[in-house]
């Protein structure tokens, strides 16, 4: 599905993208044969304003079934010229999506699956959930997984943490610039362990 957009009025009167995916995705549709099938938002999260995660639960005749994960794309835009503030594109766990910072109390919630592609994206999640509980002190060396160019042509996969008041930056090893990298704690990196040979003392 592509991306749709709508301007405030047509939201139902929600105040936050959470809050009309939350409603646009608990649902029940009558059936020829007068059962109804749906599905039923058990937790969700969107994160940053950017991406919006659920556990929804299928739904049918009132019995709650298998909870799977759904995915969307947000954009949020309040002072949109146009007036169309906000717009979303949506995908299941079995499309593989992209984005994978689901919370963790979301994909605890999830029914066992054997879809290749949901698997995959979980485990993406989960991995990246471990990420983000690591922490750069002041005077850790990290190795970034693949090397990252910065807009003064910059390019390097080593650094040095330092602090810049409240604030932490990354400089290369031999000296140069101060660096800042978004969302680096998710990102794949090692802390790099330097070997300090210590001089011969004799008595």
């Amino acid at each position: 599905m592509g991306w749709l957009y709508m301007h405030r009025d047509s939201m139902g009167g929600h105040a936050t993208a959470k809050a009309y995916l939350d409603a646009q995705f608990t649902y029940a549709r009558e059936q020829p044969d007068g059962g109804s099938r749906g599905f039923n938002v058990v937790a969700s999260a969107c994160v940053g304003n950017r991406v919006y995660y659920a556990a929804a639960q299928r739904m049918e005749n009132g019995i709650g079934h298998e909870i799977v994960a759904i995915v969307c794309l947000v954009r949020w835009n309040p002072r949109d010229r146009e007036g169309l503030v906000f717009g979303y594109k949506d995908m299941d766990e079995t499309c593989g999506p992209n984005e994978a910072a689901c919370p963790p109390r979301i994909l605890a919630l999830l029914s066992p699956t054997d879809n290749a592609y949901a698997l995959a994206w979980r485990e993406r999640c989960r991995v990246r959930a471990e990420r983000a509980k690591r922490r750069l002190e002041e005077g850790m060396r990290i190795r970034l997984a693949r090397p990252v160019t910065f807009t003064d042509g910059y390019s390097g996969d080593e650094f040095v943490v330092e602090r810049l008041g409240r604030r932490l930056a990354l400089r290369p090893p031999g000296g140069g610039g101060r660096y800042r990298i978004r969302g680096i704690a998710t990102l794949d990196w090692t802390v790099v362990h330097e070997t300090r040979v210590h001089g011969t003392v004799f008595a």
